[in-house]
């Protein structure tokens, strides 16, 4: 099985140096950004140096493009076209399924990962997700949701969050990455604010500073008691059905059922894929 993508790495296009590291650093993915993180005076620049340095990449990577009302999305786009098939498209503030649709016909065979950034977006976050079989994975940009929603707390991105998760395994796509944790330095407050997304069901999130990308990884990773657990409840299965019996119960007094066994194996398999 392939390696499991819990970590992705932003890095801004106009420094080649910054991309340079990113790409040799221990991220599952690499994105290179040419939308918030490069100034509009320097997109041009920005996008000659993507194409400079992705052109024969090897590892996975994703582009950030900018949005299709700006002015350089469509050069951003004829960029990517030109790049390896396996460099796929991040794309923000997607708010119809016509928009990815037509992304996916300009981008044919190149994976798209979508970014919801705002009410409308997460309103309409399962037809965005089943819009195109190119759809690789979808996600909330935080930021721009609490612009738009007005918010004055974290705990209002609740409902968008829980939404997200489940239109995307509504669509078969994989559990979503969390969007950025901004504190470079606090991580405690990152390991914290990871914990409570893998409880909503996100699997992975997206990094600002390659110092974040430990304590990601080490976050989103079953716990030893979780893992023993889990052994201990698929290990009760297999026995019972060699001895016949029906009901299973753990020393706990917790009886199994289906859906318990297959969290079961997904914890066992995420503890191996990601070592």
């Amino acid at each position: 099985m392939n390696r499991l993508v819990l970590t992705l790495l932003y890095v801004p296009a106009d420094r080649p140096d910054r991309v340079e590291k990113a790409l040799a650093s221990g991220a599952d993915v690499v994105i290179v950004d040419l939308e918030d993180a490069v100034a509009p005076a320097h997109k041009d620049p920005a996008r000659a140096e993507a194409r400079r340095l992705l052109a024969a990449v090897r590892r996975p990577v994703q582009v950030r493009v900018n949005h299709v009302s700006t002015p350089w999305h469509g050069e951003d786009v004829a960029m990517l076209a030109d790049l390896p098939e396996q460099v796929g498209a991040r794309v923000p503030k997607v708010e119809s399924p016509e928009q990815v649709r037509e992304l996916a016909s300009a981008l044919p065979g190149r994976s798209l990962h979508l970014l919801l950034e705002s009410a409308l977006g997460v309103e309409r976050a399962f037809e965005i997700a089943t819009a195109s079989g190119q759809v690789a994975s979808i996600g909330l940009g935080e930021a721009d949701l609490r612009s738009d929603l007005r918010l004055t707390d974290d705990a209002g991105l609740a409902w968008a969050r829980s939404r997200v998760v489940v239109a995307a395994r509504a669509a078969q796509l994989p559990s979503p990455h969390m969007s950025v944790y901004p504190h470079v330095k606090d991580a405690d407050g990152l390991t914290a604010s990871c914990r409570e997304g893998r409880a909503l069901g996100f699997l992975g999130r997206t990094a600002i500073h390659p110092a974040q990308l430990a304590t990601i990884r080490a976050a989103f990773r079953p716990t030893d008691a979780e893992v023993e657990r889990a052994r201990t409840v698929v290990a009760r299965v297999g026995d019972a059905r060699t001895d016949g019996v029906g009901a299973i119960a753990l020393e706990d007094g917790t009886f199994l059922d289906v859906a318990m066994v297959d969290q079961a194996r997904a914890v066992l398999a995420l503890a191996d894929r990601a070592d």
